[in-house]
């Protein structure tokens, strides 16, 4: 069932009326939805760890709403975790609880401040992690690369995904050449299959902040095959949030890594090759894009695999790496 924005905002305004005037439904009732599918939007969403469990969590000026534990005291539906929200495309029931929480006293315990969250992995059960490489002119052009004419697409795994304020660890055994790559992370909220261009960002739940890293000795040493380099574990940080795809403008965005405190890598999304529009559209035709799905977009130039060769310092247990793109935050993670 497909829920517009005008029944939207109806229904969650009586829904936070209702538990603002302790009319929602009894201890007894099992809260279930009622505001129909959708995406979310408006929202700045993010999971963290509450124990052993991830919890979906919005970010507000009131601090992080735990949303599940919201839900609980105003008796509201609401998913209790991010990949939950994806894949069931219940933004319009987050929706309805974020508006009844800021406005109702009675939800005040479910917020708690963000310093000191420990961060889960934004998600953790994607369908498919696609990532796109050599997507921007001068990333191309420093790596001695043609522009590319169709997208160059490889894989990730979950197992490869990472979290905010995390760390990976390094496979010293295996390799010795370590890349940062910043990227915009695209997350679909509804199966998308051969959309066109023009309607596949419809199909799109919002974007996060994420790093490629990278084994350049994996990647470019095991006869041009660049999965073993690119996807062993841990190497998909991402976070530490999920904009929804209403406030964002992801072609037009800045882009920075930094490693110890100093600028490697700073551009804009407006150099890449393919768009967004383009990338949603194209690996749309060869595979289903499911809600939860990730696609990494490609990194800009200014990585260490594009500096002369007596110029690279790769990098090393203890480094700290910091990546952010505007207006989603900033992605940090050190280097065991």
């Amino acid at each position: 069932m497909s829920f517009d924005r005008r029944d939207f905002l109806k229904s969650a305004g009586a829904i936070g009326a209702l538990a603002a005037a302790g009319c929602a439904p009894g201890p007894s009732t099992t809260p279930a939805r009622t505001l129909g599918t959708g995406l979310a939007r408006g929202l700045t969403l993010l999971s963290f760890r509450d124990g052993t469990l991830d919890r979906l969590g919005a970010k507000t000026a009131k601090g992080i709403l735990d949303v599940a534990r919201a839900a609980e005291l105003l008796r509201l539906y609401a998913p209790s975790t991010l990949d939950d929200l994806l894949q069931q495309e219940d933004g319009p029931s987050v929706q309805a609880v974020v508006e009844a929480a800021l406005t109702t006293p009675a939800a005040a315990p479910a917020f708690r401040p963000e310093e000191g969250l420990v961060y889960g992995p934004l998600v953790r059960r994607p369908d498919k992690i696609v990532c796109v490489g050599l997507n921007y002119r001068r990333h191309a052009e420093e790596v001695g690369a043609a522009i590319p004419a169709h997208p160059v697409l490889f894989n990730k795994f979950n197992a490869s995904l990472n979290t905010h304020r995390g760390t990976v660890t390094l496979p010293v055994d295996l390799a010795t050449q370590f890349d940062y790559e910043v990227e915009l992370v695209i997350v679909i909220g509804r199966t998308a299959k051969r959309v066109s261009e023009a309607e596949a960002l419809s199909h799109v739940a919002g974007y996060a902040t994420g790093n490629d890293f990278t084994a350049r000795d994996l990647q470019n040493g095991r006869g041009g095959q660049w999965m073993v380099g690119k996807a062993l574990d841990g190497f998909a940080p991402i976070g530490p949030y999920l904009v929804t795809a209403d406030q964002v403008d992801p072609d037009n965005l800045t882009i920075e890594c930094r490693v110890n405190g100093e600028t490697r890598q700073s551009s804009s999304t407006s150099d890449f090759i393919f768009g967004t529009r383009q990338m949603v559209s194209y690996i749309s035709q060869y595979f289903t894009l499911k809600p939860g799905d990730l696609i990494f977009t490609g990194t800009p130039a200014g990585v260490i695999q594009g500096m002369a060769p007596e110029r690279r310092q790769w990098l090393k247990p203890g480094d700290a790496v910091a990546c952010s793109v505007q207006g989603l935050g900033e992605l940090a993670f050190t280097l065991t």
